[in-house]
């Protein structure tokens, strides 16, 4: 049945402890604002939809080379 459902076996359980936390402590959300809140609103507020940095290019690579090089 779980799997009609759409769970794994090996799934996490919702961290809504951490969740709870965010909304209700960091962001200060009363409850029922909390509650009424979507997933993508609760995502957009928590800065999911922030844009990622690309992450290091060839020149930061070369730089870290060059300050850190393997030992040989």
């Amino acid at each position: 049945m779980s799997a009609a459902a759409g769970k794994s076996a090996d799934a996490a359980p919702f961290p809504w402890e951490t969740v709870m936390h965010a909304g209700l402590c960091l962001l200060r959300l009363s409850p029922d604002v909390f509650w009424r809140l979507t997933p993508v609103e609760f995502f957009a507020m928590t800065g999911g939809m922030r844009p990622q940095p690309s992450g290091m290019g060839r020149e930061g690579l070369e730089g870290l080379m060059g300050r850190f090089p393997d030992g040989g």
